[in-house]
């Protein structure tokens, strides 16, 4: 399974980078990994609401360009559904099982994902009705999906 993970804006903390890189590595037994990140786009503190989706849709414009037709969309929002580890697990391993063998996990920015991006994706998935820094995201995205593969295998894991 090739599994991108599409995110808007550079990770620059040092803690981040390092525990992302352990869960790359990690997943590398089960899947090949990709971490594609695009541009944010500058913007103000204080946009308007046109403004705030014009930055969404120049973000989202740079997203789409890194996805080919052939891929699964799963778009991260927080009015997306949510599910428990097992259910993750479950997803992923359907997917596999009916021939989806690329997938995006698609991390927006910090005013989130443009109506296009919604549109193009599969399914959309939360992890919480919080907010989280979209870089803090990316750690713990890999760490479920790591953890979906160890389910699937019938690996131990951390409960």
């Amino acid at each position: 399974m090739n599994i991108s993970i599409i995110c808007v804006g550079k990770l620059k903390e040092k803690y981040l980078k390092q525990g992302i890189d352990e869960y790359v590595k990690r997943l590398s037994g089960y899947a090949k990994v990709e971490i594609i990140e695009v541009p944010d786009e500058k913007a103000p503190e204080n946009l308007s609401d046109q403004e705030m989706e014009q930055v969404k849709q120049k973000e989202g414009e740079r997203i789409l360009a890194k996805i080919s037709d052939d891929t699964y969309v799963i778009a991260l929002a927080i009015e997306g559904k949510m599910k428990s580890s097992e259910e993750l697990a479950e997803s992923l391993d359907k997917l596999a099982t009916y021939g989806k063998s690329k997938m995006a996990f698609v991390i927006g920015g910090s005013l989130g994902l443009s109506k296009q991006v919604m549109q193009r994706a599969d399914e959309a998935l939360s992890f919480s009705k919080m907010t989280f820094p979209h870089q803090l995201m990316r750690l713990i995205l890999l760490e479920q999906v790591y953890r979906a593969f160890r389910i699937n295998r019938g690996e131990p894991y951390h409960k």
